[in-house]
């Protein structure tokens, strides 16, 4: 049993490690190179992080059901009968795969960095634009006339909508739900549609290691002020509101949805709860 637990969290920090190696990977294409291969193909950066993500879920789904999100964990705890004790123990797991992820983005793109902030003669812990776009490859900041409150209540809603749609996608009971292990494939491609509709906001975090572990290994590799307490004191943001969005998605899922599910009108008692 402790070995099987082992390697429940083993394969959570694996999951988000290949969601943030992937995908601050192209947020690097995005944001240090001009002209950015991305600058007006944008779709490609959400693309990278939904495929990543679906990468994520076939590697991991047979071990954990892939959470790779602590917002999911706390929503599979409240409404899929997770257990408890395991959250922060997953929590935790997860954080630490995303801060291992961001050291290696970091090994491939650290000459690209220093380049650009060489170049314009500022540093990583600077106040300036170009120091917070190099910020930007590991963790998120609210964009252009975004408040910090307002970004707070962005990651809210999208991370409700993500949550909304994984309890749909996974639910049992859904006959229209994706067959076999396609389901992978359409959380990817949702956290694409996420990101490809409203990721201009705040960078679409909707995920609190996915933001929280990068941004420790930035503030530990020099970026200082960028990352905590970061532009508008964001940092608590991308932490705070996708666990609040996860627990509202998901209980709108339960309670809107899953009780008018004609499968599950006909399903044991107990199988239906």
């Amino acid at each position: 049993m402790a070995r099987q637990y082992l390697g429940e969290l083993v394969a959570e920090a694996a999951g988000v490690f290949i969601i943030v190696v992937f995908g601050d990977s192209a947020s690097a294409m995005y944001f240090l190179y001009d002209p950015s291969p991305y600058m007006h193909a944008y779709w490609g950066v959400a693309i990278s992080w939904g495929l990543a993500v679906t990468i994520a879920i076939y590697v991991t789904a047979s071990v954990t059901g892939a959470h790779v999100n602590p917002a999911v964990t706390l929503a599979f705890a409240c409404f899929r009968d997770f257990e408890w004790k395991k959250v922060v123990p997953y929590w935790l797991a997860q954080t630490i795969g995303a801060l291992v992820a961001a050291a290696i983005v970091y090994a491939l793109f650290y000459p690209v960095i220093d380049h650009l902030l060489a170049a314009h003669h500022t540093v990583r812990s600077a106040d300036t634009d170009i120091a917070q776009k190099t910020a930007a490859v590991f963790f998120t900041h609210p964009n252009t006339h975004i408040t910090t409150m307002h970004a707070f209540m962005d990651e809210i809603i999208l991370t409700a909508l993500l949550v909304f749609g994984i309890f749909a996608i996974t639910e049992q009971y859904n006959d229209m739900a994706p067959m076999a292990n396609s389901g992978a494939f359409m959380i990817g491609l949702l956290v694409a549609l996420i990101g490809a509709s409203m990721g201009y906001l705040e960078a679409w975090a909707i995920n609190p290691a996915r933001d929280f572990g990068p941004r420790v290994f930035a503030w530990l590799a020099g970026w200082g002020y960028q990352a905590f307490p970061s532009p508008k004191d964001y940092w608590w943001g991308p932490i705070a509101g996708p666990l609040i969005g996860g627990v509202v998605g998901g209980a709108a899922y339960q309670w809107l949805i899953r009780p008018f599910l004609p499968a599950r009108a006909g399903a044991d008692p107990d199988d239906a709860e």
